[in-house]
């Protein structure tokens, strides 16, 4: 007997699978050959369900290795396209959460930049002005809370591109807890981040009903003072 896949399973029906991801796991398969959130899924599907052979699983969306939370994975092609169609169309509501060592001033805001991504580094840069082959970004922040010299800042990305959330609160000087790759001055002992994505809304691709799904806080020591 195979050892039973670990998901933390958000909501399921026959359409969509959604899970809290936990950080340092790829969503969808790389160079490194590391098996990716998308594999796993389909091995829990198989188990749960006795199924033979393949096992259909779209990725909709990705989450950056390092980061946690909320991932809409789809069981069927059809749901997949319409899904797809939706975070195209910036039809879904995303939430995240960041811890940063930085209060940012102000408090809450609006951050426009146009992104240039440096593939062979892995690294995106924050322009204050449009050039050739930039996408723009936009996303609101607002601080929730202040404790033991570390703020939770709440993020609504509009746009979705690379590295976005990482990169524009390290434009305001702060970079996210962690995240050395921005900023950071120290690594956490996990070498995750500290961003979380908390809550995803979307349309349910068949049922057309609103769906909200929420991923509880990764149990780490530098979450513990804003667990809810």
């Amino acid at each position: 007997m195979p050892a039973p896949i670990k998901l933390d399973v958000l909501f399921e029906d026959n359409h969509i699978l959604v899970v809290n991801k936990p950080s340092g796991v790829l969503v969808q398969g790389d160079e490194t050959g590391d098996v990716p959130l998308s594999e796993l899924a389909k091995e829990y599907i198989k188990q749960k369900y006795q199924k033979p052979g393949n096992v259909f699983m779209g990725v909709v969306h990705r989450l950056d290795r390092p980061v946690s939370g909320v991932v809409l994975l789809a069981k069927t092609s059809k749901a997949l396209s319409r899904l797809n169609e939706q975070f195209k169309t910036r039809k879904t509501q995303k939430i995240y959460w960041a811890i940063t060592q930085r209060t940012p001033q102000p408090e809450s805001g609006t951050l426009v930049h146009w992104l240039i991504k440096d593939s062979e580094r892995n690294t995106t840069k924050a322009l204050t002005t449009e050039k050739p082959g930039s996408q723009r970004a936009e996303l609101s922040y607002s601080l929730l809370k202040s404790m033991a010299g570390k703020n939770l800042v709440e993020v609504r990305p509009v746009t979705g591109r690379p590295h976005q959330i990482r990169v524009q609160l390290a434009s305001l000087k702060c970079p996210i807890l962690g995240d050395l790759r921005y900023g950071a001055p120290e690594p956490m002992s996990d070498k995750s981040i500290c961003l979380h994505a908390r809550e995803l809304g979307f349309e349910h691709p068949v049922l057309k009903t609103w769906v909200t799904v929420q991923a509880p806080l990764p149990r780490l020591t530098a979450w513990q003072p804003f667990q809810p």
